[in-house]
């Protein structure tokens, strides 16, 4: 997973739910995207093992504004942010786990 830091701080207005304790797993998908489903449960399942973690997922089709601010470029792209909302690591298309998992302790 990428660093890539827009220096933007990203909350929940921007999100539309709180952020996690420790870090939050910003998901971006759309409707017939099939990686999307799979990244979804890759996600869901590292925020249930790791306390304080929360999983986010947001229509890009929907929030066109802050894909182009972000420049996201392709779903699923998965934004790992800290605890203030700093963006720390990135990554387009399927994650494994252990990605994530290893891109999560940059943020925690």
């Amino acid at each position: 997973m990428p660093v890539h830091d827009t220096g933007r701080r990203l909350g929940a207005a921007d999100i539309g739910e709180l952020l996690g304790e420790r870090a939050t797993l910003v998901q971006f998908s759309s409707a017939f995207c099939q990686p999307c489903r799979a990244t979804r449960r890759v996600l869901a399942d590292v925020a249930a093992l790791v306390p304080g973690v929360s999983h986010v997922e947001i229509d890009a089709e929907a929030r066109l504004d802050l894909v182009r601010e972000l420049r996201v470029v392709k779903t699923p792209t998965v934004l790992v942010l800290d605890a203030a909302g700093r963006e720390v690591r990135r990554a387009a298309g399927q994650p494994r786990k252990a990605e994530v998992i290893a891109a999560l302790g940059e943020a925690v």
